[in-house]
C-alpha cells in the first residue's frame, strides 16, 4: 500500500512538472489573438462596399483583370 502511494506522490510531482501544457495554452492564445485579429481587418475592408461578398468580387476582379476599383 505504501509503495501504492509512493507511485502516485511521484505520478504528481511528474506532472506538475511537466511544460508540455503549458506550451499547448500559449499556442492556443496567439492563434485566438491572430483570429480576432483578422476578424477585425476583414469587418473593416467589408465595411466601406456592403458585405465580404462584394469584397471577394473586386479582389477576384483585381486578380483577372487589369481593373481594380
Amino acid at each position: 500500500m505504501q509503495n501504492l502511494f509512493k507511485a502516485i506522490g511521484q505520478s504528481t510531482q511528474n506532472f506538475l512538472r511537466e511544460e508540455e501544457g503549458a506550451q499547448v495554452v500559449e499556442y492556443a492564445l496567439i492563434i485566438a489573438v491572430v483570429s480576432i485579429a483578422l476578424v477585425v481587418a476583414l469587418k473593416g475592408l467589408t465595411a466601406n462596399n456592403g458585405g465580404f461578398t462584394s469584397f471577394i468580387t473586386r479582389v477576384t476582379n483585381c486578380l483577372t483583370t487589369a481593373t481594380c476599383s
